[in-house]
């Protein structure tokens, strides 16, 4: 092994199989780039984004851990969206939220579609 070596099985994993997905139309309203992170809540990014944000509560992007999606000024795209897991409890981001997460059921969330 070389020192900072990384290895890795060769192919590549699909992500997020079987979980349920929402998929929304998002708008950069504003006149700057925004990047959301694969992990933020979605329902709390920048005010400047449009789009249906009530069906997002509980929701974060569906890309690979640590990655972000950008969306330029003027720019209009779909993204798909997995509800959070676990204890469903969420604090920080905006503030909007601060606890827990009141929206499906535990069935709905942990994949069956």
């Amino acid at each position: 092994m070389i020192p900072g070596e990384i290895k890795t099985d060769s192919g590549n994993r699909e992500l997020n199989v079987g979980r349920k997905q929402l998929k929304v139309t998002v708008a950069n309203s504003g006149d700057r780039p925004i990047q959301v992170g694969s992990h933020y809540h979605f329902y709390e990014v920048n005010s400047a984004l449009v789009f249906d944000r009530e069906i997002t509560k509980g929701y974060r992007l569906d890309i690979t851990s640590s990655t972000a999606v950008r969306f330029e000024p003027g720019q209009k795209r779909d993204v798909t969206l997995i509800p959070y897991r676990g204890k469903r409890r969420v604090f920080g981001f905006r503030g909007d939220i601060q606890g827990d997460l009141q929206v499906e059921t535990k069935s709905s969330i942990e994949g069956e579609q």
